[in-house]
């Protein structure tokens, strides 16, 4: 008899979800999910993950998007969420509370602080049962998770923030305004606007290393001037931070300015996992990779002269599936965690 556990990590811009059938992720996914639009868009996004979902006889959830506008308080958005996702996903849901465990929604009203931003933990305890000492890096499109999965030391985003365990910045949606005040252009150093004008997915098109056309599967949101994705129109947005007007027969120059804006960001996320590290008595000997940059986390534990290896991998995930797994682990790490509880 097959048993399928869905899992579903709720986040401010994504919906991302696995399916777990007798403990082993064969599917996982993600949806854009502008929830700070509307409720509605998280239902848009879970009825089009129901070819992932369907015929789960539990469901298990953990969320992010308590921390998105649309909420005048994280335990707004915390209660908030947990009534809808109840509401769509019954009979048999449960919402993962870090430490202590999965718990029904009832529960999760009166304990909001272990619900919210929680998933890093579930990513961090499916990783700690199969391999001891070991570092995950979670890169996705607006934060990164550095947690060393043996003794996580934050529980809460403002904890995490301050133990270097969580570096907002991510593979595309990230401003690259956040990234640096300055860069340097044909010889110059020069400060840049501090304004929304391009994001980190403009300087990785600007460098080839994404995709220039929508990737249903990396860059589902929307440009920061509405416009398109090639390189000429990313190569726009990205000099209008410079203050000046891109041209493509400059690109080599400019593609210098991107490549230094990525190293501040690669430094910032080293940064982060040197601060995880110094914790004195902390033995860590490899780095498990995840989320859609799962390959920069691979370049950092090169620079910390550890080994890599992905979470798909880890978990075992079906080989046609393991990038997915990969990518959005905390769906398929809750998955897992239900399905053995």
């Amino acid at each position: 008899m097959t048993t399928i556990t869905a899992g579903y990590d709720a986040g401010g811009a994504h919906l991302k979800v696995a399916r777990v059938e007798n403990g082993r992720v064969i599917a996982a996914a993600q949806y854009p999910c502008e929830l700070w639009k509307g409720l509605d868009r998280l239902d848009a996004a879970l009825t089009a993950a129901e070819v992932i979902t369907r015929g789960a006889e539990q469901h298990a959830v953990t969320m992010t998007g308590e921390l998105c506008e649309l909420f005048a308080t994280r335990q707004e958005g915390v209660v908030s969420l947990t009534r809808h996702l109840a509401d769509r996903l019954t009979p048999n849901v449960r919402f993962y509370r870090g430490l202590k465990g999965f718990g029904s929604s009832d529960a999760v009203i009166t304990d909001t602080d272990s619900v919210g931003s929680a998933n890093f933990l579930a990513t961090a305890q499916a990783i700690a049962r199969l391999r001891p000492q070991t570092l995950l890096i979670d890169m996705g499109s607006t934060t990164t998770d550095i947690i060393a999965c043996d003794r996580p030391q934050g529980l809460s985003d403002a904890e995490r923030l301050q133990t270097g365990e969580l570096v907002y910045t991510g593979l595309t949606r990230t401003p690259v305004a956040s990234v640096t005040t300055r860069g340097v252009l044909a010889g110059q150093w020069q400060g840049l606007a501090r304004d929304t004008f391009a994001t980190m997915a403009d300087v990785r098109r600007v460098l080839g290393e994404l995709p220039t056309e929508k990737d249903g599967e990396i860059d589902q949101h929307a440009t920061a001037d509405g416009r398109g994705t090639t390189v000429e129109e990313s190569l726009a947005r990205l000099s209008r931070g410079f203050g000046r007007d891109g041209e493509m027969r400059h690109l080599a120059t400019w593609q210098v300015a991107a490549a230094h804006i990525r190293e501040e960001q690669l430094r910032s996320i080293y940064d982060g996992a040197i601060q995880v590290l110094s914790r004195p008595g902390l033995e860590i000997q490899c780095v498990v990779a995840a989320g859609i940059g799962a390959h920069i986390a691979g370049v950092i534990a090169d620079r910390l002269g550890l080994t890599c290896m992905t979470f798909g991998a880890l978990i075992g995930a079906e080989p046609s599936c393991q990038l997915a797994a990969t990518r959005y682990a905390p769906a398929a790490a809750v998955a897992l965690l239900a399905s053995n509880t």
